[in-house]
């Protein structure tokens, strides 16, 4: 096997967060291409079509070209280069047709050193690999939902050809080596051990790297009421240890597909909105009070308090940082 056994967050090369707070640019971000996806996954909620029906400021679609180009625009006026450009948050990026379009954007924008994805995949082909991997995206995450055509039909309520699957990130992976680096991931508490070595057999030679990761109960307020969450180690694998500081405040924010501004990447229900893009500039938001008091919140430990982010189970199976021991240190900096 080629591929290195490589989760798509890297935890241990990270930057101390504790040590460059506050951040005058932020280091990600994550910019929704479409809140809609081609599949219905049991542990998603985008993946519930009529609840996203139902969620004032879900359903929109794909987002407006001219108003990503605007976004770009204003982050080219932060004082540095923002770390990564992440196209990807509530939906699958694909489904929007500039998607090759806003890659080239951002790239050729000079406001970012990365621009990544996450995608399901299964809306690749060989011209849109092509568009894609010229436009030059540096990273795309790939998650696969299953090793049969029948477990994709379980867990995510789609027809895939799995075999084609196969063909087309292969094929993605052979024209973009040295290109785009390519990460496949699979949820593991949902097939079998032997299904596991064929997940590595099956990608470990057309990718550069491959995990299995397991379920956690990351979106906020949503309950995974069709599957089990694993209680026994983290997504990454990690030791599962719950923080009160949210870190994610402190270095990233999410542009919803219809312009608001969510203080979150995990703000499916758009409770958490700061701002708007279509009359504010992002980093207006991202230097704003609302930001700010977000952030003191978190240092003041209040966190428990506060009736989205009270549960939020990413800060227990998969937040990247632990900043608890230094809040108050940092509480004095930001005030």
């Amino acid at each position: 096997m080629k591929a290195k056994i490589k989760p798509r967050i890297d935890l241990t090369n990270r930057t101390k967060l504790e040590t460059v707070i506050p951040l005058r640019t932020p280091f990600i971000i994550n910019i929704d291409p479409s809140d809609r996806c081609n599949f219905l996954c049991k542990f998603c909620p985008t993946g519930d079509r009529e609840l996203m029906k139902k969620t004032p400021g879900r359903n929109h679609g794909p987002m407006d070209f001219e108003l990503y180009k605007k976004i770009i625009n204003d982050i080219c006026t932060f004082e540095d280069k923002v770390k990564v450009i992440r196209l990807y948050k509530d939906g699958e990026p694909l489904m929007n047709r500039f998607f090759p379009d806003m890659i080239r954007y951002a790239k050729e924008s000079g406001c970012c050193d990365r621009v990544d994805t996450t995608s399901n995949a299964a809306l690749l082909n060989h011209d849109l690999s092509l568009k894609i991997i010229d436009a030059g995206l540096d990273r795309i995450n790939i998650s696969v939902e299953g090793m049969t055509n029948e477990q994709y039909m379980e867990f995510s309520g789609a027809k895939v050809n799995f075999k084609k699957l196969v063909d087309e990130i292969a094929f993605f992976y052979e024209h973009s080596r040295n290109k785009c680096e390519m990460i496949v991931k699979i949820n593991g508490d949902t097939i079998t051990e032997e299904q596991k070595q064929e997940f590595l057999a099956t990608f470990g030679d057309i990718a550069d790297g491959v995990f299995i990761e397991s379920i956690m109960e990351c979106w906020p307020t949503f309950e995974l009421d069709k599957v089990k969450v694993n209680e026994t180690r983290g997504i990454y694998a990690q030791q599962i240890k719950e923080v009160m500081v949210c870190p994610y405040v402190f270095y990233s924010v999410a542009v919803n597909s219809n312009g608001t501004v969510s203080l979150c990447f995990l703000d499916w229900r758009r409770k958490l909105v700061i701002g708007d893009v279509s009359t504010e500039s992002i980093k207006d938001i991202w230097n704003g009070e609302t930001m700010r008091e977000y952030q003191r919140m978190f240092l003041r430990k209040e966190r428990k308090q506060h009736p989205i982010c009270a549960n939020c189970g990413q800060l227990k199976q998969g937040a990247p940082d632990d900043m608890d021991a230094f809040a108050e240190e940092l509480l004095d900096r930001i005030s």
